[in-house]
């Protein structure tokens, strides 16, 4: 049975949640949002034969539960813990600050038809390059972000730098931070980021 996401391809969270669907090696579609599916209008929502679900976090834990392909959870205690640490940080803070804070300074005015704002842009630059160093030194470790295979979290990370990629001041962000350009790339070259981000500005060809 074809799991169903319910979003719109641009969203981080919703190429989260398509990503972890290839890898577990279940086939998936995406379809437009619906209304009520989700109480609060966000995206993306799961359906799954008699299964709904919403909330990134939540699609990411089922898809992995029901999947044949390798796991996306770390083998060990302090590892998954690692891992949901940063699936909260992403949640709560870094998505804050990276996206909605920094990326949506140029996507909220080109999608209104506008020019960006330099001073808001300005003005999201210390968080930027503050969120773009912890998650650098995250990655200091291990190849990923809670050890030496991709995790749920690292999904997570992914989309979220191929749209501060976009811009220029995050890309160069991204560049100058060594630990995190490194994972990207080995993430971006995934066949599951390459299918989910093709043809998108930044991302890896096909």
């Amino acid at each position: 049975m074809t799991i169903t996401i319910h979003g719109v391809p641009n969203s981080s969270y919703v190429r989260t949640a398509r990503m972890a669907c290839i890898e577990k090696g279940l086939a998936h579609t995406l379809e437009a949002p619906i209304e009520g599916l989700h109480p609060w209008k966000r995206v993306p929502v799961m359906r799954h034969g008699d299964v709904t679900l919403y909330e990134t976090s939540a699609i990411l834990r089922y898809v992995e539960e029901i999947g044949t392909g390798p796991s996306l959870l770390p083998a060990t205690a302090a590892a998954r813990g690692l891992m949901e640490q940063w699936i909260s940080a992403i949640n709560c803070y870094l998505y804050e600050t990276l996206v909605r804070g920094y990326a949506f300074s140029y996507i909220g005015p080109m999608l209104a038809g506008k020019d960006p704002d330099p001073a808001q842009i300005r003005a999201s630059l210390p968080a930027l390059d503050r969120d773009i160093g912890r998650l650098d030194a995250a990655y200091a470790k291990h190849a990923f972000i809670a050890g030496d295979a991709p995790s749920l979290a690292d999904l997570l990370v992914a989309p979220i730098i191929q749209t501060v990629r976009m811009f220029p001041e995050g890309k160069r962000a991204v560049s100058a931070a060594g630990n995190l350009s490194r994972a990207y790339t080995a993430l971006a070259a995934r066949p599951s980021f390459g299918t989910v981000h093709a043809g998108m500005p930044g991302a890896p060809p096909a």
